[in-house]
Order: C-alpha cells, then sequence, then structure tokens
C-alpha cells in the first residue's frame, strides 16, 4: 500500500486485496496516517482485485474518520467486479466513488 497527502487529502493507493486478512490493519494504518492537516481520504481501487465484508467495513469506518474531521471520503476507480460489489451492498449510494483514470496520475 502506498500512501500521499495532498494538500488536506490522504491518498491510498496499491490495494491489492482488501479482506478479512489485512482489513483491520488497514483500517488502523490509514486513521493512524491522518495528520492535523488531513482531513479528507481518497482510497484508490483500481488495482484492488478482491475485498469481502471486512474490507467494506474499513471503508465504511474510514468514512466515519473523514466525516469526523468534516472531511470527505471518496473511492477512486474501483475495479468492474468491486463495482459490483458496491452495487450489490448499495454501498455505491453510501460512498463517493470517482471513476477519472487521470486522478491517477501522481
Amino acid at each position: 500500500m502506498k500512501m500521499e497527502i495532498r494538500g488536506d487529502t490522504l491518498h491510498i493507493s496499491s490495494v491489492p486485496r482488501l479482506g478479512e486478512a489485512n482489513a483491520r490493519s488497514f483500517r488502523d494504518w490509514v486513521v493512524a496516517q491522518l495528520g492535523d492537516a488531513s482531513r479528507n481520504v481518497a482510497v484508490d481501487l483500481s488495482q484492488t482485485t478482491f475485498i469481502d465484508s471486512s474490507g467494506l467495513g474499513a471503508l465504511v469506518a474510514l468514512h466515519k474518520a473523514a466525516a469526523k474531521r468534516a472531511g470527505n471520503f471518496c473511492l477512486l476507480n474501483p475495479q468492474p467486479s468491486i463495482q459490483q460489489i458496491l452495487e450489490l451492498t448499495r454501498l455505491d449510494s453510501f460512498f463517493q466513488i470517482v471513476n477519472h483514470r487521470d486522478d491517477l496520475q501522481a
């Protein structure tokens, strides 16, 4: 996983899998990286090929952490299989989802 701070946004990328095995550590790691200046969180799911309920729970927890800081949380470029899971669980209406491949250029 990679982390980059852009202004007041913490960008997370290179997350190949988000499931029971790593969801808690992922969530804790991201929350620990939120400094005083970072209130927004963007998670790039363009390389994520697997997510389960634990992974979805971690994303919901991060959404809440950003909201506590009066910030925003968004998911960037989910793979079609991940987008389908978000739609089946109706989390696509809960999360802000941005599907612009240009956002991945760093």
